[in-house]
């Protein structure tokens, strides 16, 4: 991905130097829990107080590594910035409000809770931030088997994927009904949210090539192994765990591949209505 050298985004919220130290994981089993809790947003600290998982309250420490993760976040947004403006413009009619990203390092808070290395990155609609540490994409290449910066730039580019659905008022919505239905029939609800987004980030990447020229051979490749690594099924087989698709709350690796790849293909923000369709 060519990102080097081009305009970053004035949306950043850096705490990294506020932040409270780096989880230290212990077994196999432990970086399994660690992997879902990563990409189904959900807090699994509590499942491994005492299990090998600590966190520090010291200041965090920006090594060369940092800020180089934290100018390609940046830059990402930027181009995100870009693109949603132009197609709000043209085929939404309206204005886009920019996401401010949160770049914290080890723990943080939002009004949705406490940010850690056990929920990974998210949206959180509260506040309308999304909030990330950037030692996540290590994580994501040497653990989970996604690596590349443009599968990197598909997570920033998912979550803020779920900002656009909240500037939509679909996300609003969705959320409403999920409120009042079954744990099963709200999963349900969420893999639909979740497909969306890996739908609206595939309209992204093909605008971002087509205003940048940013993506380079093997980066669409990237993007769909990052996908197919963070589906439901296949996180729940490496954690040991036969797939039970009633507990499904992102899609399955099939699903989120094929999402991304009608986006990029259509660039239309119609093709993405995953709520009326029964094929997902």
């Amino acid at each position: 991905m060519k990102w080097q050298g081009r305009r970053g985004s004035r949306n950043i919220e850096d705490r990294r130097r506020a932040g409270g130290g780096k989880a230290q994981v212990g077994g196999l089993g432990l970086l399994a829990l660690l992997a879902i809790g990563y990409f189904m947003g959900v807090d699994v600290t509590p499942l491994l107080q005492g299990g090998g998982v600590s966190g520090g309250n010291g200041g965090g420490e920006i090594t060369e590594a940092d800020r180089q993760a934290g100018e390609f976040v940046s830059v990402t947004l930027a181009d995100t910035e870009e693109v949603w403006a132009d197609l709000f413009r043209t085929q939404v009619g309206d204005t886009y409000a920019p996401v401010t990203l949160v770049l914290y390092k080890g723990v943080t808070q939002s009004p949705c809770g406490g940010a850690s290395g056990a929920t990974g990155p998210f949206y959180c609609p509260a506040d309308r931030k999304v909030y990330l540490d950037t030692a996540f994409f290590t994580t994501m290449s040497r653990k989970l088997g996604a690596s590349g910066d443009f599968a990197a730039a598909y997570v920033v580019a998912h979550e803020v994927a779920h900002h656009v659905q909240n500037e939509l008022g679909i996300l609003m919505q969705a959320n409403r009904i999920r409120q009042q239905v079954s744990q099963e029939e709200s999963n349900a609800v969420s893999v639909r949210i979740e497909l969306q987004a890996d739908c609206f980030s595939g309209i992204w990447a093909r605008e971002a090539q087509a205003r940048f020229g940013s993506l380079e051979r093997g980066d669409i490749a990237e993007a769909m192994n990052a996908a197919r690594q963070i589906g439901d099924d296949t996180l729940q087989r490496n954690a040991g765990r036969v797939p039970m698709p009633h507990t499904f709350t992102h899609g399955a690796s099939e699903q989120r591949q094929r999402w991304f790849a009608r986006g990029l293909e259509s660039g239309d923000l119609r093709a993405c209505d995953t709520f009326s369709t029964r094929n997902l």
